[in-house]
């Protein structure tokens, strides 16, 4: 009975790893809907297994949408020249271009950032078709 308790226990512990393991790009995004957003940065998240920048978007009636935009975890954008806390603060106005979420939300995979001195450091990495993102970017302010 205790090697059956056992056995349950490990293939739980490898079900829920699953859970926890990265997505993939196909699933959540859609390298057929590149978008461009140009926005005052709210938030940034630097987590693992991915960071995360917010960014208030104000379309051309006047209405302010708030975009969740993934990235890189930290160690990969150091390697990319970030620097938390310094690259980019709170109330910046950047511009990100990326891929929109497939169910058409305010979240998308992000790929450039272009810094308030027009600076641009990648911040995610290209589209996972293998394309990387050459697709011509839509813009959305």
């Amino acid at each position: 009975m205790a090697r059956q308790f056992v056995a349950f226990l490990c293939l739980l512990l490898l079900f829920a790893a699953s859970l926890t393991a990265p997505h993939s790009f196909g699933a959540e995004y859609d390298a057929s809907k590149p978008i461009t957003l140009t926005g005052v940065l709210t938030r940034i998240e630097w987590t693992n297994p991915h960071s995360f920048i917010y960014i208030d978007v104000t379309d051309e009636k006047g209405n302010i949408a708030n975009w969740k935009l993934e990235g890189y975890p930290p160690n990969v954008l150091y390697r990319n020249g970030w620097k938390k806390d310094l690259t980019m603060k709170p109330g910046d106005k950047i511009t990100v271009s990326g891929w929109r979420a497939r169910d058409g939300s305010n979240w998308a995979h992000s790929r450039e950032v272009t810094l308030p001195s027009g600076k641009k450091l990648v911040f995610g990495p290209p589209a996972g078709t293998g394309d990387g993102g050459n697709a011509p970017a839509v813009e959305v302010r």
